[in-house]
């Protein structure tokens, strides 16, 4: 197995790994920011009114897309086993 090959399918499994992740984390980021916003505009200070909010949503997120992400992600261990050979020389 060459460099070349080994930094191919290190960049093609980071992609994967940043496209599938990516939605969960944005869903996540938005609802912490829109909370926090509310949090400062109502002086409401309470530590732990971000998780459940957070929790639900990625959980919506989760249902809703994840077979696009399992999808991803099988088809990039579908395309690492079937090239097995190659990478095992």
């Amino acid at each position: 197995m060459t460099i070349e090959m080994v930094t191919s399918l290190m960049s093609r499994a980071l992609y994967c790994v940043i496209t599938t992740a990516a939605p969960a984390l944005l869903v996540s980021l938005v609802i912490g920011l829109l909370i926090s916003i509310f949090q400062t505009v109502t002086s409401i200070q309470e530590q732990t009114l971000t998780f459940v909010p957070k929790v639900l949503a990625i959980f919506l997120t989760l249902i809703i897309g994840g077979n696009w992400m399992l999808n991803n992600m099988i088809k990039l261990m579908q395309d690492l086993w079937s090239n097995f050979a190659i990478y095992a020389k």
